[in-house]
């Protein structure tokens, strides 16, 4: 190579380090002008795209002389507003199952079909065994308990002689059932008290004389001793309290209701369920969408209500929503017809609208819902055990309670599900309500 060429070479690796010193310059004069004044940036942008075009020392140092007065000069910084950023679509989270909810899928994921059916029904000793006065649970007792899986069980007091013989009973029983099962009584107080009634333990008084008082500690003390000693006995569900709001004189709810005042009976009823439930035994709200407003019996037939759905949000469901928010585990759906809100006679226990539209929609509750007994007139004058059964699970109702002829009743819903009118996926969402309170135990 000759001298000439080395020497143009190593003239232009000078002139481009100096162009690079240069440039480099110039973009730090420009980054610290960006935070002085918006138009700055886009100068000092327009600059780096000139200088890489310079040739010479002498354009360059003609720029950095003009970038040099402009950053001496006063200049007002506009106030620029961040851009908003538009998140990219993302997926949804996948939810993650609780400790709870793993057990309880596990559980029904192991049941046959005819296990699953069985565990939707609540019913009498009596029935289950096909005898007629039950005491005591023994071989038929574990027998028809492997060949029903019932979800529950509910007790009279012609059921209860002693403690001793009633702790037994519902021991037996429950050891007997290849799954939790639910052991229930009706224990409002009053004259509604299977246990008191017999005579093992004092009656905590009705729920009139304790709304009267007008102490919702009163009505949390009487939950708190209900649930204590049913307990201690056993049972773990109570058909109680009641929620109705007894609007009219001579309604058929009587004493059995904290009073006439929305706001109070709700404050008593929430006091009541957090005292039976802090006690281990499940509340459940009765008589869904309130019964307050007739004079009629759902035991001896059709009983109706013309209210509207605005009157019954406005008063009862102001009580039954108070019992929701202080967490009870059961709402019992009765058979009250309500025209006003479903435009027809039919009984609220298998009515779509009322379940499902108010109490599960409009109300939110996701806890288990369970009908009234559905051996009364209301029921069993107009439908078939089987008919009835299958139309409160389409409904939205969770349990059936005392179906008129439980096996009839069983093998309707087993028939529903076989010939698609009923699928077993709508059967397992009652069950994941079911177990998830026989099971919350495991996880407290």
């Amino acid at each position: 190579m000759s001298n000439n060429e080395m020497y143009d070479q190593e003239n232009e690796r000078r002139e481009y380090r100096h162009k690079r010193r240069v440039r480099n310059q110039i973009v730090a004069y420009i980054v610290s002008l960006i935070l002085l004044a918006a138009f700055i940036v886009g100068a000092a942008f327009g600059i780096k795209y000139v200088v890489s075009e310079i040739e010479d020392k002498k354009h360059a140092e003609e720029l950095q002389q003009q970038l040099e007065e402009m950053s001496e000069a006063e200049v007002e910084v506009p106030v620029i507003e961040a851009p908003i950023e538009v998140p990219e679509p993302t997926e949804a989270p996948v939810e993650e199952k609780s400790y709870l909810d793993e057990i309880v899928d596990a559980c029904i994921s192991e049941m046959p079909i005819e296990d699953k059916v069985a565990g939707l029904f609540v019913i009498t000793p009596e029935a289950l065994t096909g005898t007629g006065q039950v005491i005591r649970a023994g071989d038929t007792t574990r027998e028809k308990l492997g060949e029903y899986a019932v979800g529950g069980l509910i007790y009279d007091a012609d059921n209860i002689q002693s403690e001793t013989q009633l702790t037994e009973m519902l021991q037996n029983t429950r050891n007997y059932s290849k799954y939790p099962v639910f052991l229930g009584v009706d224990e409002e107080g009053g004259d509604i008290s299977r246990v008191a009634e017999s005579g093992l333990v004092e009656n905590v008084g009705s729920a009139s004389e304790i709304g009267a008082a007008g102490d919702t500690q009163k009505a949390k003390e009487a939950g708190t001793a209900v649930g204590t000693y049913l307990a201690g006995f056993g049972f773990d569900l109570n058909f109680a309290p009641v929620a109705d709001v007894n609007l009219i004189e001579d309604s058929i709810i009587g004493e059995r209701t904290f009073g006439n005042d929305a706001a109070l009976v709700g404050g008593m009823v929430a006091a009541n369920v957090e005292g039976m439930q802090d006690a281990g035994v499940s509340a459940c709200l009765k008589h869904f969408p309130g019964i307050g407003s007739t004079t009629e019996d759902t035991h001896a037939g059709m009983a109706g209500s013309e209210r509207t759905l605005e009157e019954f949000t406005q008063t009862e469901f102001t009580a039954f929503k108070a019992g929701m928010d202080a967490g009870a585990e059961f709402i019992m759906v009765s058979h009250l017809s309500v025209p006003g809100i479903t435009g027809d006679n039919t009984p609220s226990s298998i009515s779509s609208i009322v379940i499902t539209d108010v109490l599960r929609g409009q109300l939110g509750y996701n806890g288990i819902v369970i009908t009234d007994a559905m051996d009364m007139a209301a029921i069993t004058a107009y439908y078939t055990a089987d008919q009835a059964a299958v139309m409160a699970l389409q409904a939205g109702a969770d349990m059936i309670l005392m179906p008129e002829d439980f096996e009839t009743a069983y093998n309707g819903v087993l028939e529903a599900v076989n010939n698609g009118t009923l699928t077993e996926e709508r059967i397992d969402e009652s069950l994941r309500r079911i177990f998830r309170v026989k099971y919350k135990d495991k996880v407290e």
